[in-house]
């Protein structure tokens, strides 16, 4: 026996409280930053509005709404990009993916600047890294099991897809085994 479909409840009409209350049960569930949280209300409002619930002073509101909470330090875009920009280095991102990631989720460019620059002087070696880590993930170079040397080339392009440079992508595919890629990783001042 299947149930009828439920009906939609229409939407209510937004107030700054409502609105408010959005953005602190979406900073429940997770971390973000200012511009990302602007996004999400934003689409909040845009939804009322397709519902036919107009609500003109609604930029105005999530302005207020975001400035207060980066003012008492709910919101923290360089602590937020800082995290996350560890975190991709971890699931093996380049360099180039993380900046893009955190440009996406409008992450402010001087936290952004500051996040890499303490992902460089934490980790020097950091696209090194995040390319080991891919290359773990995706089971690429001394990873591979099978032909390595006709697979090469795809290894290569792999990683040249995720951002990672030439000379990276080079060392973690030519290197002999696991072990002399994690040498690599301990010996790399870069």
């Amino acid at each position: 026996m299947t149930r009828p479909p439920r009906e939609k409840k229409p939407p209510r009409p937004l107030t700054e409280e409502r609105l408010r209350k959005a953005a602190l049960h979406y900073l429940e569930r997770f971390t973000t930053s200012a511009g990302n949280l602007r996004t999400v209300l934003e689409r909040r409002v845009r939804k009322n509005a397709m519902a036919g619930l107009e609500t003109p002073e609604a930029e105005a509101w999530i302005e207020r709404i975001v400035t207060s909470l980066v003012a008492a330090g709910v919101i923290d875009d360089r602590a937020y990009a800082e995290m996350r920009a560890a975190s991709l280095v971890r699931a093996g991102r380049s360099r180039a993916r993380i900046k893009a990631t955190l440009q996406q989720k409008r992450v402010d460019p001087a936290a952004l600047d500051g996040a890499l620059e303490q992902l460089q002087e934490d980790q020097p070696n950091a696209d090194l890294v995040a390319a080991v880590n891919f290359a773990r993930r995706r089971r690429l170079g001394p990873y591979a099991v099978g032909d390595r040397a006709a697979r090469r080339l795809k290894d290569m392009a792999a990683l040249a897809r995720a951002g990672f440079s030439s000379a990276i992508a080079r060392r973690v595919v030519d290197a002999e085994d696991i072990e002399a890629l994690t040498a690599q990783l301990e010996d790399d001042p870069s």
